[in-house]
């Protein structure tokens, strides 16, 4: 009898280490050494760590670009905030709209440091709009810019009209090219689909102003179904699809190249009617002044080169 206790204890006490080992791993598995990581410009990491790391020293953490997984970026300090987290010192600058690595030696942890989805987004309507603007930087959509921008209330319309038409069709584009064309393997036939789609809403569009606002109809003239041969307004969803862009990447790119395009519009229009007031040479009156006033625009937004609202 006595030996059958001694038994049944000691498989009580194998059942309940081995419970305490699978709870510690457990937890272990539920806390991990990293908890959250994010990039800070100009040159900071911010870390949360899910367990207490005892080496503080810069040579136990290691970052390093997802592009260049092999060149390591110089940690020159590590300071504990009184909040817990680790405030990470880089010899190199960082941009949180950028992909980076973070590795911890001991105990070992890496963490894939990925930008906000909210800088993401907010860099990608800069760059459309402003950096890369489609007018100015790409020579893009020229025909309607011309046509349009001789005055203030006509370029705002259009621009305003433009952007509707362009939100709407690159996201029905990505729609249609995501579940339709992408898995049936149709892909060669998206420049017929977009252009398609964006036909049916311009047309859409001409007749909603046709009978709420004759009179900008009327402004728009042959230059509101040239929307639907427009450079731009196809060359988005074409960018979203070489780039397989998710839905908001597509709505960002969207909503950027519409206000780019509405911005060069209001700007030349003003432009083109203070020249009107001018004394300008009789070689020069009509385009060729308009195309002296784009290029100077286009050394303007020149400036925007290298514009990060993250630093």
């Amino acid at each position: 009898m006595a030996r059958r206790m001694r038994a049944r204890a000691a498989a009580g006490a194998l059942a309940a280490a081995v419970a305490a080992l699978w709870a510690g791993g457990a937890a272990a598995a539920a806390a991990p050494v990293i908890e959250n990581a994010r990039m800070l410009a100009p040159h900071h990491v911010l870390v949360q760590l899910g367990q207490p790391v005892a080496d503080l020293s810069p040579g136990n953490f290691r970052v390093t670009e997802a592009l260049a997984p092999d060149v390591a970026m110089e940690v020159t300090e590590v300071t504990v905030r009184p909040d817990g987290k680790l405030w990470l010192t880089l010899a190199q600058t960082v941009s949180p709209q950028n992909h980076y690595r973070l590795e911890i030696h001991r105990p070992r942890a890496v963490r894939e440091v990925k930008p906000a989805a909210w800088a993401l987004l907010l860099s990608v309507v800069l760059s459309a709009s402003l950096i890369n603007n489609f007018v100015f930087t790409r020579y893009l959509g020229l025909c309607v810019f011309f046509g349009v921008s001789k005055r203030q209330d006509t370029s705002i319309g259009m621009g305003i009209t433009f952007t509707v038409v362009m939100v709407a069709s690159a996201m029905l584009s990505w729609a249609i090219y995501t579940y339709v064309l992408s898995p049936l393997d149709l892909r060669f036939l998206q420049v017929l689909v977009f252009i398609g789609i964006v036909a049916f809403l311009v047309q859409l569009v001409d007749t909603v102003l046709k009978k709420l606002n004759r009179l900008l109809h009327q402004k728009f003239g042959i230059y509101l179904m040239l929307i639907t041969t427009n450079c731009i307004i196809l060359a988005v969803p074409l960018l979203n699809a070489s780039a397989n862009a998710g839905p908001w990447e597509a709505l960002a790119l969207a909503v950027g190249s519409g206000a780019g395009f509405a911005i060069a519009l209001f700007l030349m229009s003003c432009a083109r009617e203070k020249a009107e007031l001018a004394r300008v040479p009789k070689s020069f009156e009509g385009l060729p002044i308009a195309f002296a006033l784009t290029g100077l625009f286009a050394l303007a937004f020149m400036g925007f080169a290298g514009l990060n609202p993250f630093r």
